[in-house]
Parts: structure tokens; sequence; C-alpha cells
């Protein structure tokens, strides 16, 4: 019965879509189960130019993504709630991602290399960047303040939702979720 109510109100949202108009009200009733955490900002807020790295060392800003909805997951390797979510964003990414969309994980605080390869190995990630955010920097300007944080970010580089907690991001709440938001830009 609830996957009947997601599918109709999708569809609803997705006839109703203007390029550029998200409908808050309807992407909030889409909210169900772990879901129901995350939060509508009355008005999208821009995101910071604050770099972080790649697994390479190379600098990255969210500019580099534009022009694509993210879900941008804010994690540690010490975080138990962060460890159990990693593959749902991976299967999320992975059935969704593409040239519209990207999950973004960034590794904030002390987090090796090899550790961040080890828990991906031992959790079954295959396809997640490895994105490090080392100082905190990019984590203390958006106020994340527990992990994990996850946001999702319009297409012009705009904050328009955040949870904090972990979630099932593989389940079809927040797929109808992400896929309104796709239909609506």
């Amino acid at each position: 019965m609830r996957w009947l109510l997601v599918s109709v109100l999708y569809t609803a949202l997705a006839f109703g879509a203007n390029a550029g108009s998200v409908d808050m009200v309807g992407l909030e009733a889409l909210r169900e189960g772990s879901m129901k955490k995350l939060t509508f900002l009355s008005s999208p807020a821009a995101l910071p130019a604050t770099e972080f790295t790649d697994a390479a060392g190379g600098p990255r800003r969210f500019e580099d993504w534009r022009g694509k909805v993210l879900l941008v997951n804010f994690w540690a390797t010490w975080c138990a709630p962060c460890r159990k979510e990693l593959p749902a964003l991976d299967r999320l990414g992975r059935d969704l991602g593409g040239e519209d969309f990207a999950v973004l994980t960034i590794a904030t605080g002390r987090n090796p290399l090899p550790a961040i390869t080890r828990l991906f190995e031992d959790v079954g990630v295959t396809g997640l960047p490895v994105l490090l955010d080392p100082k905190m920097d990019l984590a203390r300007d958006l106020g994340v303040l527990g992990l994990p944080v996850t946001l999702i970010v319009d297409r012009e580089g705009r904050e328009i939702a955040r949870m904090t907690g972990d979630a099932e991001w593989d389940g079809a709440s927040a797929r109808a979720i992400i896929t309104a938001l796709l239909a609506a830009e």
C-alpha cells in the first residue's frame, strides 16, 4: 500500500514538474521510514567553495559536479551508523547515478586511506568515490555537527535537504525522492 502511495505521489510530481522548480510539499509527502528524518530547507542554501580532496590528494570542490543533483554524505571509518549505510549509498549511486545524479561520500576527520579501502572491501562498496575532508574544514563550513550527515544538493549547487543519522538510501522512499528531483529539474 505504501509503495502505491509513493508511486502515485512520484507520478504527480513528475507530471507537474517545471524546469528549475521543485514541489517541496510533494517531496515531503514521499518521506517514509528512515526518510522521515530528511528535512527540506525552506529556501536553498549555497554550498561553500571549501576544498576537499580525492584519494590521490587532488583538490575538489562541489563546483566539479555542477549541473548534477548530489547526495553528499559525511562519514568516518569509526562511525558505526556510517558503516551501516555505506552499502545502501553504494547501491543508490550504482542504480541512479550517471549524467544527472551522483552520490558523494566525504570522509571527514582522520580517516587513513588504507582504513577506508579496507572498510569499503569489508562492506562490499565498489562504486563510491573516496573523498576526504581531513581537517574538517568543509564539515565545519557546512555545520556538520555529528555523523553521518547527508545533504541533498540541487543542480545549481544549493543544499535543499539535510538528514542527520543513517538511513535506507536504497529504499523506495529515497529512490522516489531522488527520482522526483531529477524529473523536476
